[in-house]
């Protein structure tokens, strides 16, 4: 009988470890700041993640730096995971076509090219809507883009993702720029 209570008690002790280490196994990581740091800097080439200012954005909205920067870029760890959640880092004119297409502006008011990086890769929900919030999203090779109004009547590029080479994506559209699908 107590071969039996003790066979019990190991397999209950087996069962309670196993249980919790699994549990410990299927729970992500901590995305510390330091992992939240590296993430946003895979967006970029090493020359410009060396100087990049690192910054978080909450879902309220409130952004938090995460990393002071010396030369004009931007680099923002996303959310994983998430369609348009992906690592990227851009300079000023980048963030400034970025911020205005968040606002639904009717334009992008950037004065000159704004330059964004995305080489870890990407996802989005459309290469020809840029509203669009859902449906089957496209994948993105690792790419650089300029943000800048790019007509493909006049430039001959494709409008349809590519794996390789430059197209425009969302054509016909004030917020049209170029996907440069490569590492610069």
């Amino acid at each position: 009988m107590r071969r039996i209570s003790i066979a019990v008690l190991l397999l209950a002790f087996l069962a309670t470890n196993v249980c919790a280490g699994q549990e410990k196994a299927s729970k992500p990581a901590a995305d510390t700041k330091a992992a939240k740091v590296a993430r946003a800097l895979s967006a970029a080439p090493a020359n410009i993640a060396a100087g990049a200012k690192v910054v978080e954005v909450g879902a309220d909205g409130k952004e938090t730096v995460l990393r002071e920067g010396t030369n004009g870029f931007t680099c923002f760890p996303g959310q994983p995971g998430v369609p348009g959640g992906q690592p990227v880092c851009g300079n000023a004119a980048a963030l400034q076509w970025e911020n205005d297409h968040d606002a639904h502006k009717p334009k992008p008011t950037n004065t000159e090219p704004g330059i964004e990086y995305m080489l870890a890769g990407g996802t989005d929900w459309s290469a020809s809507d840029p509203y669009i919030t859902s449906g089957t999203p496209i994948h993105e090779p690792p790419h650089w883009m300029i943000m800048w109004p790019f007509d493909p009547t006049i430039t001959g590029l494709p409008t349809k993702p590519k794996q390789a080479g430059t197209w425009i994506m969302w054509a016909g559209t004030p917020w049209s720029h170029l996907m440069i699908n490569q590492k610069p």
